[in-house]
């Protein structure tokens, strides 16, 4: 087998990294490097599960070996036994080979982390606005169903409805790495709840998903940073208008990618709690600069693939929603169902899952395994 031979090649030369790093994170002097141990912890979590899965491959490898000796025996039972052992072995290798040739690709790095999401209503005016607020609703319950937690950090309501802006953070298990395939266009066929001549419009929204940084990824010199605060406007009652709760935040930055210095504006109002806005505010500023210098790394990886599913253009159109023909389309990999309703309310799961598939299968070309 000598398909398996490179891949238990490629394992073996890992034993000595996991053992290693097994070691590692368990040194005073690295736990108190609190970036070095997060790396490490998190490639001690990866190599374990290759090695888990080495485990598995050598005893199937093993079995099949025996199974297939045992079968020269002259007692019938024994024999029935050992084809059973060999076909279960059989069936199981090229499942193992599957899964372990995905667990050598590097994971993107930012996969585990939360993530902010953004929607901004575009063309289309008020039914844009209304569009984008359906799309929150559908991610609002579709991180429920996921056991995410998710918080609204800022909100610009649109006047017939719906948002013309509306950015939150969402946090959980792997949030960056499933819904990093939803930044993009989405854009709404419908008959709008404006329109009374009946007439189906064209109306689009944008999603933005960023992984969230964290504290140690940027530097800011917090010490220029300069605040404002002001009271929120809106429904709410009469301490909205009394307390000063709104923060805005004013940072002057340098892109290291154009040497340009850029004045960062950000506000949050949504807790009547001024340190709390303080701290999302502070959050958003760090997640904003480091995806920026990120961008570059982003914009490389994404001319290197041609049909990249993930990252690449923000501004490409992903999804089609067809109300009148109860359909939704995702153009990057032809994938097309007709359960509109179920999908709006946050049954998404199907379509991240076939983009996750796509994606894999293009990664595994890309290393050659």
């Amino acid at each position: 087998m000598a398909e398996n031979n490179t891949l238990l090649e490629k394992l073996d030369g890992l034993v000595s990294r996991f053992e290693e790093v097994s070691t590692l994170i368990t040194d005073p002097n690295v736990i108190a490097d609190q970036k070095r141990y997060v790396k490490l912890t998190k490639e001690y979590k990866e190599l374990g599960d290759l090695m888990a899965a080495r485990k598995e491959y050598l005893q199937c490898l093993n079995g099949l070996e025996e199974a297939k000796m045992m079968m020269g025996e002259s007692d019938p039972e024994m024999k029935e036994m050992a084809r059973e052992e060999a076909a279960a072995c059989e069936a199981r290798i090229p499942q193992l080979e599957e899964e372990i040739k995905l667990l050598l690709i590097p994971a993107d790095p930012q996969d585990d982390r939360n993530a902010i999401l953004e929607i901004r209503g575009g063309t289309g005016g008020d039914e844009a606005a209304i569009f984008a607020g359906d799309l929150f609703r559908m991610y609002s319950k579709y991180c429920e169903r996921k056991g995410w937690k998710l918080e609204v950090s800022s909100a610009n309501e649109g006047a017939a409805g719906g948002f013309k802006e509306i950015i939150c953070s969402i946090t959980g298990e792997k949030v960056y790495g499933t819904l990093k395939y939803e930044s993009g266009v989405h854009r709404v066929q419908r008959v709008p709840a404006t329109e009374t001549q009946g007439r189906v419009h064209t109306s689009a929204a944008s999603v933005a998903v960023l992984p969230e940084a964290e504290p140690f990824d940027v530097e800011i010199n917090e010490g220029e940073i300069k605040w404002d605060t002001f009271r929120s406007g809106g429904a709410g009652g009469q301490n909205v208008n009394k307390v000063e709760s709104g923060v805005r935040l004013r940072y002057n930055w340098k892109n290291p990618n154009t040497g340009i210095v850029e004045e960062i504006l950000i506000e949050c109002t949504e807790t009547r709690d001024q340190p709390k806005n303080k701290e999302r505010a502070l959050s958003r500023l760090r997640t904003f600069i480091y995806d920026k210098e990120h961008q570059k790394y982003i914009d490389d990886i994404a001319s290197k693939r041609k049909t990249m599913v993930s990252t690449g253009d923000r501004s490409a159109k992903i999804r089609t929603y067809n109300y009148p023909q109860g359909r939704i389309t995702d153009h990057r990999i032809n994938y097309t169902i007709y359960n509109l309703a179920a999908f709006m309310d946050g049954d998404i799961q199907d379509c991240i899952d076939h983009l996750i598939v796509a994606e894999n299968a293009e990664r595994l070309k890309e290393s050659e395994l």
